[in-house]
């Protein structure tokens, strides 16, 4: 493959990595010129490759797209590609780049050469009649971009800053061989089917209503069963390892946020202020703030650490309305979240004992494609984090130096910390898609200080405590999205919202059946009994395929005879006739060991 790059050389020997990159680049150029062709009114913002193909964010007006008004698009990328056009490189000097882009009518490429280093060149490709300021490399003729897909849209503020205009961000995929993009295609049908928004409406889990609010979704019954189970799960494990939990508001003053720095970090993040007698307070983003208060309520020895806060708390943040997605990502969700206040000298051991933790978790839910990264600040950024070098040379040696003693495999990201303090952040790959962050511990020198926690040592002397922040299942709302995308909506026997259901195969067994379904509803199992007057086929079909019902027991003349059940298994759809007590046994059993 012959590339071309922004001085003129041409290059060919590039990785399959790059030669990729180099595809979607060219191929965001060619949509960027089919849209111009389409829509001559239309301005350009960005329009990069990504690691998942290509977008480009282009003002279209008051001009709203269909899936018809794509595929325009996409047959006009086709027809540039058959045209073959030269894709050539040039450099204007920075006053001359600038009037061309606003002669061009290009005021977003304007503005942004301003940002651009003075030092760095203006390049330009030109293809036909398209021209674009980029860097490249880019294919040296637009034949050479032969596999691409238009995907959807969204919106898109420009430079991500929702004081500024919205867009219209275009998506597209880019392959080099036909092969790939079956693939692709094959992976987004296998998304499609685990998604976690379809299987949670087919299964009634839960529910979202613009009324209510964009990214505010509401637990239905069956969902509200398994998110108790996830929330009793995991407050057990904790009480057993010594925490005590808490319940704190939803609510605090500004000033609460402006103590902990969360005001000057995180407020474009959060809800507006509301004024109420005189006082201004904010919805809350997280909880360490409430917690911080918790621990400052009374006075603490040596002897009293470490102590160990946890909640399951609700918490509220602004997201863009392009980023939401069902519970997996909202406006309101609600941690698995806990403080532990430690001495210096107990910091091993306590992230020794949440990495346990984690490790634990994901034993019991079979996750096992994970890894570690060390989340360090970006000294650069002078915005984003608390000014202490000091302090964040002394938090990320500390931490790193646990890791290393544990010997956790981990690698290093920089600009990924928490505006206080480095992380551990666990990353899992899920079935499908990018991975996503369930689990973190972070090591926190900086709000202790803030709110003059103290402790007495073993020298009477004040001391100020360290904090570990910690989420093990990260949100219970993102963790079962999770879940439900991973199974498929198949849940263990132990979280399933129903956990049996009674088929009776005609009115002559209903009344054994409802017998039988009294048995295990008395045993304490989750069970319903299908009285509908519906043939027993499109009841098993139903039990197994919408609702996912692990176990289904079919009452026939045979099972009211014998007083048996015949119990049909949803994941392997074979049938077993035992006496009722020796079913709830095997259920009882199966859902006590949580597997």
């Amino acid at each position: 493959m012959k590339v071309i790059c922004f001085d003129g050389t041409v290059k060919e020997d590039l990785t399959p990595e790059e030669e990729l990159h180099v595809i979607r680049h060219t191929a965001a150029h060619v949509m960027a010129q089919a849209i111009q062709r389409l829509y001559p009114y239309a301005r350009f913002a960005f329009g990069p490759a990504t690691e998942r193909g290509f977008f480009y964010d282009v003002d279209l007006g008051d001009t709203k797209l269909s899936d018809e008004d794509l595929k325009k698009i996409e047959d006009e990328m086709r027809k540039i590609t058959k045209e073959n056009l030269p894709i050539r490189p040039f450099i204007l000097p920075r006053d001359e780049a600038v009037k061309y882009m606003e002669d061009r009518g290009e005021n977003y490429k304007a503005e942004h050469i301003g940002e651009i280093d003075e030092a760095a060149p203006i390049s330009f490709y030109k293809q036909g009649d398209y021209v674009d300021m980029c860097v490249g490399p880019h294919l040296t003729y637009t034949k050479a971009l032969k596999v691409f897909k238009i995907t959807g849209q969204s919106g898109a503020y420009w430079k991500n800053d929702k004081n500024n205009k919205m867009l219209t961000r275009i998506n597209g995929v880019a392959f080099r061989t036909q092969e790939e993009l079956a693939e692709f295609e094959r992976l987004q049908a296998e998304a499609e089917a685990r998604d976690h928004r379809r299987i949670g409406r087919e299964m009634g889990l839960f529910m979202s209503d613009d009324l209510v609010g964009k990214g505010l979704p509401m637990f239905l019954p069956n969902g509200y069963v398994v998110w108790q189970e996830l929330e009793n799960y995991i407050k057990e494990k904790e009480r057993r390892l010594g925490y005590d939990h808490v319940l704190t508001p939803c609510v605090g003053t500004v000033g609460l946020y402006q103590t902990s720095g969360h005001w000057e970090h995180y407020k474009d993040n959060m809800f507006p202020p509301m004024e109420v007698e005189g006082e201004t307070f904010v919805l809350r983003p997280m909880n360490c703030p409430h917690h911080m208060m918790i621990y400052a309520n009374r006075n603490h020895s040596y002897r009293d650490l470490p102590i160990r806060i946890g909640e399951i708390a609700h918490d509220f943040r602004f997201e863009s309305s392009g980023t939401l997605k069902g519970i997996e990502r909202g406006r309101h969700f609600c941690q698995n979240d806990a403080h532990l206040f430690v001495t210096p000298d107990q910091i091993k051991d306590e992230v020794a004992r949440v990495v346990d933790l984690i490790f634990d978790v994901y034993k019991d839910f079979n996750i096992t494609d994970y890894r570690c990264v060390l989340s360090l600040r970006d000294p650069a950024d002078k915005v984003k984090y608390h000014h202490d070098d000091a302090m964040w040379d002394k938090a990320e040696s500390a931490l790193r130096d646990v890791l290393t003693q544990l010997k956790i495999d981990f690698t290093e990201e920089i600009g990924e910390a928490a505006f206080y303090g480095p992380k551990l952040d666990v990353n899992v790959k899920p079935a499908v898609g990018a991975e996503i962050t369930l689990s973190t511990c972070q090591l926190d020198f900086c709000l202790p200080a803030k709110f003059d926690l103290k402790y007495t040592d073993q020298n009477d002397e004040k001391q100020t405590p360290v904090v570990l922040h910690r989420a093990i299942l990260g949100s219970l709302d993102r963790f079962m999205a999770y879940i439900i995308e991973e199974t498929k909506g198949k849940f263990p026997t132990w979280l399933a919202p129903l956990q049996v259901k009674v088929l009776p195969v005609s009115e002559k067994s209903m009344e054994y059946a409802k017998k039988v379904h009294n048995a295990v509803f008395d045993a304490g199992i989750r069970c319903e009994l299908d009285d509908r007057n519906e043939k027993i086929g499109y009841k098993i079909r139903e039990a197994q395929a919408v609702d996912r019902v692990p176990y289904m027991l079919v009452i026939g003349a045979k099972e009211m005879e014998e007083g048996t059940v015949a119990v049909r298994n949803r994941d392997t759809a074979e049938t077993e006739t035992m006496t009722l007590d020796a079913f709830i046994a095997k259920i009882k059993a199966e859902i006590a060991a949580k597997k």
